[in-house]
């Protein structure tokens, strides 16, 4: 469902507007202050212990009104909580919610009282109020307390059942303005949801938001699934999954919920994922003894083969402009990266360091791969550049596995499993490697991949 964002100033004056479609808000002119300091900003690569203070009082409703999704005076608390969430788990900024923060009327939302939050850098403000359509319109305001200035406006039309989304759009404009980052915060996360003793896992598909709210199981678990990967366009999910204790791989589509079988009858076949058109769809496959990375159309078809080294090469990961792969082999005799041509053509290697390399992915923005590293008995997760420069490892664990990009490219999410306890859990870290933190699953979870934002 596409979230309509609408201009806060009209719907402020009249609680009866409606409006049939999403529109840009233009920005407001600033608040003239000579003689000031600069407007706020964040320095995401800083290290330092976080300094910029945002209150983030309950959201004001104009009128109370019971929804499915509950009355609105209570989502308005909802609301602010959820933002507050998304802020404080970036590690960059120190956050005041609604249970500490003053509350504000409705007639406030668009005319701070400046004076009331010093102590504060910044305010986000907003509301909620119920349409006579059964929809829920949420505003957003985003102010600079020095400065008396109004950095973002922004509103959206929801169903009450998405009112979730709206908190999240509206981190989201914050994130974005305060550091210049891509917004994350509206996107889902596909993963497998494990239980059961070390020696019988059961597997299934799950998907959640980032944030591990709105959970659900796609797959009974009747059949062990591994490494689910989401489309671009957000429509479908391909997977391995052992259906009669034969390897496949599947598709899932989000629509009608069914499976489609995609590549079968070989002896195995493994790490599938799509390019970034969603057209095409890389994978590994063993034939006589060689395990080599393969294309096959997302519609079907006869796989193409890319790679023919003797040895194992698997991983295969596009480059967000879809040119180039990055993939792992133990041609040189241990576990490390390649980069070749999407065409399989100029395949060279990358990895230097020591120890082997694993399941590498290429960060949306095109500047770095994540990979997991195993050295001395342990598995971490690192970063390098295309060419095989920077390398940065994140963690710092004794089980960290399987990296996948937030939509921005400065968040990473992997399993962690405790040594010897065959329970993973979902973990993320930004590239500070300074802000890592348990994402909550109702069961264990592994192979996370974290897809675009949503529209």
């Amino acid at each position: 469902m596409k979230l309509a964002s609408l201009s806060i100033a009209a719907l402020l004056a009249s609680s009866a507007a409606t409006v049939a479609q999403a529109q840009d808000v233009p920005a407001p002119a600033p608040i003239p202050t000579p003689d000031q300091d600069t407007p706020l900003s964040v320095d995401v690569s800083n290290t330092a212990a976080k300094d910029l203070v945002i209150a983030i009082p309950a959201m004001p409703t104009s009128q109370t009104v019971d929804t499915p999704a509950g009355p609105t005076d209570q989502l308005g608390t909802k609301l602010a909580q959820v933002v507050e969430d998304d802020l404080r788990n970036t590690g960059l900024f120190k956050t005041r919610g609604p249970s500490a923060s003053r509350g504000i009327a409705y007639s406030e939302v668009a005319a701070p009282n400046y004076g009331s939050w010093n102590g504060n850098q910044a305010i986000i403000q907003g509301y909620v109020r119920a349409n006579g359509n059964g929809s829920l319109t949420v505003g957003c305001y985003l102010y600079d307390v020095l400065l008396q200035s109004e950095l973002v406006r922004q509103g959206f039309v929801v169903s009450p059942g998405d009112w979730r989304r709206a908190a999240h759009k509206c981190a989201d404009a914050v994130y974005s303005k305060l550091t210049g980052e891509g917004p994350y915060f509206d996107s889902q996360v596909v993963y497998v949801a494990e239980t059961g003793p070390k020696n019988k896992r059961r597997k299934q598909l799950a998907i959640m938001d980032q944030d591990g709210a709105n959970h659900r199981f796609l797959t009974n678990g009747q059949s062990i699934v591994l490494t689910p990967r989401m489309s671009p366009k957000q429509n479908a999910i391909v997977y391995m999954s052992y259906t009669q204790r034969k390897p496949a791989i599947y598709v899932y589509d989000m629509a009608s919920r069914q499976n489609r079988l995609l590549v079968s009858n070989v002896s195995l076949s493994f790490a599938p994922r799509f390019s970034p058109d969603g057209r095409n769809i890389l994978f590994s496959m063993a034939q006589a003894g060689n395990t080599d990375v393969y294309r096959v159309a997302t519609a079907g078809g006869e796989p193409q083969r890319l790679t023919s080294s003797p040895g194992i090469d698997t991983g295969g990961s596009y480059s967000p402009d879809g040119s180039k792969i990055v993939f792992e082999s133990d041609r040189g005799g241990t576990q490390q990266l390649y980069v070749m041509n999407a065409d399989g053509s100029n395949q060279h290697r990358i990895s230097f360091g020591g120890g082997r390399y694993a399941t590498p992915v290429w960060s949306p923005r095109g500047d770095l791969i994540a990979f997991t590293r195993t050295g001395g008995g342990a598995f971490r997760i690192g970063v390098m550049n295309p060419s095989g420069g920077g390398e940065k490892l994140l963690t710092n664990s004794w089980g960290d596995e399987a990296p996948s990009w937030s939509p921005n490219g400065r968040v990473l999410m992997f399993f962690r499993s405790a040594q010897g306890s065959g329970r993973p859990d979902l973990w993320s870290v930004d590239l500070t490697g300074t802000n890592a933190r348990r994402i909550p699953t109702p069961l264990d979870g592994s192979d996370p991949s974290w897809g675009p934002i949503r529209p």
